[in-house]
């Protein structure tokens, strides 16, 4: 009986590790194929210029490859979002945990989590219908697809997901903690923002890393609702073209082993490393916290 159980957990551990081995070839082929197409257009323009070069015109005659537009578009646009669906996702976490009735949450839990089902062209097209209109009208601009919209709508995805992880985190903290803290005479506000915050920060941190990094990612929204202007935004209403933008507006039209194709997997390649050092430092900024918090507590 024991050499059976013995085998069939050995067979278990060599199930998974084939599974997880084929996750990991299938995303290093990936990465592969991406320099693979994306460094040939280096023997055209140096990476100096591919970088910092300020415009780009692929078609034009001599073509511009320059990406630093789109590389502020999407900085500035994952900033936006970020300034606003942080404070508005973690403190909806903590109502949700620790403010709101039972039933109240019954009610708002559920909509939270729809909110992080809808597709990301649902979302695009209420930008483009509802939100563009009154930007343009309420502001006096000359379009409402701008900067300030696309971050508008990167919030309202990302929203969802830090709200939810972010309350799963809260709900971690052991009661006693809490309890011990009521008891030696801290209010509940106090006890939020001294113990249980403190102690659920790791879990904070991971559900920010994911939430930013859906906006950073995110392709169809930006599509949609971000103006499609490959220049260097002055105002945070000027329309721009972030990296995902650009490579799903472009790459039907660029011929096949062009240097416009190319050109655009070399920014799928920057596009792979902005998010590659983002969940490092993410990475990093989650366990520091988790030690942070454990010594606090």
């Amino acid at each position: 009986m024991a050499i059976r159980r013995q085998l069939k957990e050995q067979w278990m551990r060599v199930f998974f590790f084939c599974f997880a081995l084929a996750s990991i070839l299938i995303l290093s082929m990936i990465v592969v194929f991406l320099f693979m197409e994306g460094l040939p257009i280096f023997s055209k323009v140096s990476v100096k210029d591919f970088l910092l070069g300020i415009y780009w015109y692929p078609t034009s005659d001599p073509p511009d490859f320059g990406i630093l537009p789109l590389i502020i578009a999407s900085l500035s646009v994952t900033f936006f979002s970020a300034l606003l669906s942080i404070p508005l996702g973690v403190m909806t976490a903590v109502y949700l945990a620790e403010i709101a009735g039972r039933r109240l949450r019954e009610v708002i839990k559920p909509i939270v989590e729809l909110l992080a089902a809808l597709p990301s062209v649902v979302i695009g097209f209420f930008g483009m219908v509802v939100v563009s209109p009154f930007l343009q009208d309420f502001f006096g601009l000359s379009t409402g697809l701008n900067l300030f919209n696309a971050a508008l709508m990167l919030a309202f995805m990302s929203i969802p997901t830090i709200c939810s992880l972010s309350e799963d985190a809260i709900y971690s903290v052991p009661v006693e903690l809490k309890e011990a803290s009521l008891a030696l005479g801290a209010t509940h506000l106090e006890t939020i923002f001294r113990v249980i915050l403190p102690a659920s920060i790791s879990g904070i941190a991971t559900a920010v890393i994911l939430g930013m990094s859906r906006a950073i990612g995110e392709t169809m929204v930006v599509l949609m609702v971000a103006g499609g202007a490959a220049m260097i935004p002055t105002s945070i209403f000027d329309p721009v073209r972030p990296l995902p933008a650009s490579i799903a507006a472009e790459m039907a039209e660029a011929p096949f082993r062009g240097d416009h194709y190319y050109a655009l997997f070399a920014t799928g390649i920057v596009l792979f490393f902005f998010t590659f050092l983002f969940n490092i430092l993410a990475d990093y900024i989650s366990h520091k916290y988790r030690q942070v918090g454990a010594a606090t507590l």
